[in-house]
């Protein structure tokens, strides 16, 4: 079956190539809709409009687009074919689609869109970037809760505006307030006479229309839900946020956290393949600069000791072996906990237990990397070479564990986001310190 639609592919380009457009979009309804915007998105922005504008699915091609190549292809597209494909989109997607766009394409599109498209878009641009809202689909079926099984299904089956969507049925008054909900699933196994009231779920698991929606993805993936209800301060309905919606989210955040953890400036949106370099270069060059200036810290340190290394040079060797397993220890530290942070395994108040329990695992660790780097200490010096390079050994790992731990702890307490707390920036801070402890350590016992 692979080869089958590997093949297909390839006749496709072909005739794409070949400038053959009705025979490329006769080959391609034999493929499922993200196939075929794979395929597409191989060719140039004007190939993907000819062939976008021949096809009858063409919402359904646009909607596996990524945002960002949303953008670029719907600036090529004409205005009709981006009218129709925008009507039959989701009315999130449609909403940051039209946010995206330039505002003479915009004042082009509400001149030509529906009421309630329009309507749509302009209520859910209006929420706070990163909020509920902001995420949140209007496509939601309800029903009120006082008619029967049986009307209630014959209601949804007369609906021609029922969304994708239909898995899950809100149950409303009047006041458009939420009063449970049922899924498709227990309606249809339910006795047709049985009212709505009498079988749905009134404790209904909702979030806020204002909640962050980092938030509510965590609540969608603590409950297992499909989809979350969105409500505001009234309780009425005003939408759900989707299982897909929420892997978005935390696709995003995950990116930016990776990103900070590598000290460039976060931007889930930031592709290396096509963002231009000063965009590239800006991203990463302010925290450069800064832990520039951090490492001199480093420098001050072996400057204020230069007696002690002009007298014993076999401690230059061992210099980058002990700053960097310090740089390393912390490193680990601070990437578990930014980690237990994220999904909510620790809080603050367990910071006092876990200095305890990193302790005893620095500790540890500390004292295998010592032995190892204690013989070779021996075989380059001495016995007290030995011993500095050990005791400096447990002193720099136990540190560099505990700065790893608790800077992101800190930078929580302070509002800030633990992902802060990178590898380069623990690593900076870990070389000065390990840089000190181990030429304070010589000084006392060699000197």
């Amino acid at each position: 079956m692979m080869v089958e639609r590997e093949n297909l592919v390839e006749q496709i380009k072909i005739a794409i190539q070949s400038q053959q457009y009705e025979q490329a979009n006769h080959l391609l309804q034999y493929l499922n809709a993200a196939d075929i915007a794979l395929v597409l998105q191989q060719f140039k922005p004007s190939t993907q409009v000819q062939l976008l504008h021949l096809l009858g699915n063409k919402a359904d091609v646009f909607s596996f687009y990524s945002p960002a190549e949303r953008v670029k292809l719907a600036e090529q597209l004409n205005i009709a074919d981006l009218v129709e494909i925008i009507e039959q989109m989701h009315s999130d997607d449609s909403a940051d689609l039209v946010k995206a766009l330039s505002p003479i394409v915009q004042k082009q599109l509400y001149t030509r869109l529906s009421l309630n498209k329009r309507l749509q878009i302009r209520s859910l641009v209006a929420y706070q970037e990163e909020s509920a809202g902001a995420i949140m689909s209007l496509d939601v079926a309800t029903l009120p809760a006082e008619i029967t099984i049986q009307q209630a299904i014959e209601q949804l089956r007369q609906d021609t505006s029922n969304p994708d969507t239909l898995y899950q049925i809100y149950i409303v008054n009047e006041h458009k307030q939420l009063q449970g909900v049922i899924s498709l699933r227990e309606m249809i196994l339910a006795n047709p006479e049985d009212i709505i009231a009498d079988v749905m779920h009134k404790e209904v698991i909702y979030a806020h229309v204002d909640d962050d929606q980092e938030s509510v993805a965590k609540k969608l993936s603590y409950y297992d839900f499909i989809a979350l209800p969105i409500v505001n301060d009234q309780m009425q309905l005003l939408g759900i946020v989707t299982y897909d919606d929420a892997l978005d989210v935390v696709s995003e955040e995950a990116t930016e956290d990776f990103l900070k953890a590598g000290a460039v400036n976060a931007n889930s949106k930031l592709s290396l393949k096509t963002a231009p370099i000063f965009q590239l270069y800006q991203k990463r060059v302010f925290w450069l600069v800064f832990l520039v200036f951090g490492s001199l810290l480093s420098g001050f340190g072996i400057a204020h000791f230069e007696d002690i290394i002009a007298t014993n040079l076999v401690l230059v060797f061992f210099l980058p072996l002990l700053v960097g397993s310090g740089g390393n220890a912390g490193s680990q530290s601070a990437t578990l906990m930014v980690r237990a942070l994220a999904t909510g395994d620790v809080h603050f108040k367990d910071w006092f237990y876990l200095i305890g329990r990193e302790s005893l695992v620095a500790l540890c660790l500390g004292a295998t990397m010592a032995i190892a780097v204690s013989a070779l200490g021996y075989y380059r010096g001495d016995e007290m070479v030995a011993l500095v390079l050990a005791l400096s050994m447990m002193a720099i790992v136990m540190l560099g564990c505990l700065i790893g731990m608790s800077l992101p702890f800190i930078l929580n307490r302070m509002g800030l986001d633990p992902a802060s707390a990178s590898a380069p920036l623990v690593t900076s801070i870990c070389d000065a310190s390990g840089v000190l402890v181990y030429l304070f350590i010589a000084s006392q016992l060699l000197l």
